[in-house]
């Protein structure tokens, strides 16, 4: 048990060692192609060779980390790169799930495909969310000129134009990831693949097996999956819907700050007591221009001020002091009186009284999303005589925060995969495999001999699960009991064998005894026995009765024949052994025996749990002296309402009668018998029947030959 600890440790270490290996050799491969591709100014990224071969190689998990930790490392000097290592992630998935082949290059064509798809399609639409239509870039003058010649949309000008550059990257991308396996010894790959078993291996036939193990409603590893998915999308949900929160209030926060210090500045152009000259000689008066033009210099230094005016609010309305033009909207001339704007006129009393007003944000089709900051200017003698206000365009905040939230959803995705990638893989070789295995073991449990039955206990004892918690403790008594329960099984076999074989012979001892009452009948149950194996294999032979004539169904008449004649024990012994020819009074006695043999076969498999071949027996004994055309005994049955059993023994039976030798007869030859079974067909016998009897000739008059003498 130490021994095996120790090795199962050094193979743990070993694998451990394997997936640093595959993981080092797959990040270094990217980085080092993508410095040299941005060194050549190649048109392509190439920063996703090492991710594809490790995939490949080592599977889903050392891909899915090589992937991750390669943008992870981009972004030290290139930011952006984290933002983009979600793609990777999925391209990881996407080579795993290929079944990769060496011999079989047909796959390259749908992987390349697939792998451009997500980095061209899914990754221009994260930089068409995170920086807009591409101004630069690998890809950037492909767009332009796909938007300038083709394609009106800029949207699909850029998506277009990064599908094709990423076709040509990840198709040398593949193609170098395919050379390098190609390299790689066999070998070496096997010992690559990372795995984590804790059981004996297995193969892939049978790891495709135990995967189609059915299940009532949900598997367990898609209960896993779900359970992962939802905790980490709810924490992810509530995490990104906080930092976006957060980042929404602190940008607005910064925007108010840069308003107010704008209105400030605004206030100290503007001198106060000049403003009633400013609203009567408007642009003449003096130091009016010079004021206008300090507040253009500074209207004009950002571009995030919508607009920048003054206004002295009155009864009448909003006198205007100073108005700046902007591309869409002309100013509004000094001295002109215009209506209150809304947030204004939400807030006329304390604009009317001189008093601080809180900032606005208001959005309308007309000036579109602004923060609108308003301060009172006052003069020498304290009274306000005007508002410096100026309005901030929020576009730019809604822009900032839905790439902000861009950002954190593409963050979230790449761990999200790989979280996933992880609980799965630990999940398969930790609860699913196990598990699966032994169920797989148990439904393939056969029962047809004693060596079948040990093979399946070697079976489940050689699985050798040491996962180390409970599905262990699970799998010893698991092993344990089934070791039990084969074994408990063979004994009840054996016991049912000596059970079946004394009854079996206790009924045959019970048909010879009768037998020997008939000092006529000679061999007769045997004989009959033998007549009707031979009648009904050839009756199969031929295609007769395919869904009655199964080898069982054939065994237990065969075993069953010899009970048919068993109601003669109810038959005194004056009637059975009589010399001469029966009386119409004797002769309603000893029909009486057909009914006689189903009672007593009745009574017998009442006490059976297993009635087996007695079912034939009883229908034999029953009806054996039923003939086709409804004129036999007891219940004058006709045709195929006679069971089929019975119609074989009807034959067997006068046959027998036919060749043996009787106190009031002498036995006929074989020819003469035959003949008149023929004449019966169709009256007093199945016709398919006869006609099986003729063409088995041959081996019944062998038969005849060996009892008649």
């Amino acid at each position: 048990m130490t021994e095996n600890i120790a090795q199962r440790r050094q193979i743990t270490v070993r694998r451990l060692l394997e997936l640093i290996l595959v993981c080092v050799i797959g990040i270094a491969v990217n980085l080092l192609l993508s410095s040299m591709s941005t060194k050549l100014q190649l048109p392509f990224y190439l920063d996703s060779v090492g991710t594809i071969f490790a995939a490949a190689v080592g599977g889903t998990l050392p891909g899915v980390l090589v992937g991750l930790v390669t943008n992870l490392l981009k972004s030290i000097s290139d930011l952006p790169s984290i933002y983009y290592g979600t793609l990777n992630v999925m391209i990881a998935v996407a080579v795993a799930s290929f079944t990769w082949d060496r011999s079989k290059k047909r796959i390259l064509i749908p992987l390349i495909l697939t792998l451009a798809f997500i980095g061209g399609v899914l990754g221009s639409i994260l930089t068409w969310v995170l920086f807009g239509f591409a101004g630069e870039g690998i890809s950037a003058d492909l767009a332009k000129w796909i938007y300038d010649h083709l394609l009106s949309s800029r949207f699909l000008s850029q998506v277009t134009a990064d599908f094709c550059i990423d076709l040509g990257d990840k198709a040398i991308s593949v193609v170098l990831a395919f050379l390098g396996l190609m390299l790689v010894p066999k070998k070496v790959m096997s010992d690559l693949h990372i795995h984590g078993w804790r059981q004996k291996p297995l193969s892939f036939l049978e790891l495709r097996a135990i995967n189609k193990t059915s299940v009532r409603q949900i598997s367990l590893r898609t209960k896993l999956i779900l359970l992962v998915s939802g905790a980490v999308t709810v924490i992810a949900v509530v995490s990104i819907a906080i930092g976006y929160y957060l980042f929404r209030e602190t940008t607005i926060k910064d925007h108010t700050e840069f308003a107010r210090g704008i209105v400030k500045y605004q206030k100290d152009c503007i001198d106060p007591d000049r403003i009633e000259a400013y609203l009567a000689q408007g642009e003449n008066a003096p130091g009016y221009k010079e004021t206008q033009e300090q507040l253009r210099l500074t209207f004009i230094s950002s571009e995030n001020i919508r607009f920048m005016y003054v206004y002295q609010v009155k009864e009448d309305g909003c006198h205007v002091v100073f108005d700046m033009d902007t591309e869409d909207v002309k100013a509004d001339k000094v001295g002109s009186v215009i209506r209150y704007p809304e947030d204004i006129k939400k807030n006329i009393s304390a604009f009317l009284k001189g008093e601080e007003v809180e900032p606005t944000i208001s959005n309308d089709s007309r000036f579109g999303w602004v923060l609108s900051i308003y301060e009172p200017i006052f003069a020498s003698d304290g009274r306000c005589v005007a508002y410096s206000c100026v309005d901030i365009s929020m576009n730019q905040l809604y822009d900032l925060t839905h790439a902000y939230l861009a950002k954190e959803i593409s963050l979230f995705l790449g761990i999200f995969i790989m979280v996933l990638c992880l609980v799965v893989w630990l999940a398969d070789y930790h609860i699913i495999y196990p598990l699966n295995s032994m169920s797989h073991g148990a439904s393939s449990f056969v029962y047809t001999s004693t060596d079948e039955r040990n093979k399946s206990v070697e079976r489940i004892k050689s699985l050798d699960i040491h996962t180390g918690d409970e599905i262990e403790n699970l799998y010893y008594a698991y092993a344990h009991t089934t070791e039990e329960s084969m074994q408990y099984l063979s004994d009840i076999r054996k016991k049912s064998k000596q059970i079946e074989k004394l009854q079996g012979g206790l009924l045959m001892v019970l048909a010879d005894i009768i037998e020997s009452r008939d000092k006529c009948t000679g061999d007769h149950i045997r004989k009959t026995a033998e007549y009707s194996r031979i009648i009904l294999k050839k009756l199969r032979e031929k295609g007769e009765f395919k869904d009655i004539l199964t080898d069982e169904y054939i065994n237990n008449v065969v075993r069953a024949a010899p009970l048919h004649d068993i109601g003669k024990i109810n038959i005194p012994d004056a009637i059975l052994n009589k010399d001469s020819r029966l009386t119409d009074e004797e002769y309603e006695i000893m029909k009486g025996h057909a009914y006689a043999g189903y009672e007593i076969i009745e009574k017998a498999i009442a006490n059976l749990e297993d009635s087996g071949y007695l079912e034939q027996a009883k229908q034999m004994a029953h009806y054996h002296h039923e003939k086709w055309d409804g004129s036999g005994y007891p219940d004058h049955l006709t045709g195929e309402n006679i069971p089929l059993s019975a119609r074989v023994m009807a034959v067997a039976d006068v046959f027998d009668a036919l060749l043996s030798k009787r106190s009031y007869k002498e036995p006929f030859t074989f020819e003469k018998a035959k003949s008149i079974i023929i004449e019966g067909s169709g009256k007093h016998f199945d016709p398919k029947v006869v006609e099986a009897f003729v063409e088995a000739e041959e081996e019944i008059h062998e038969i005849s030959k060996k009892f008649y003498k």
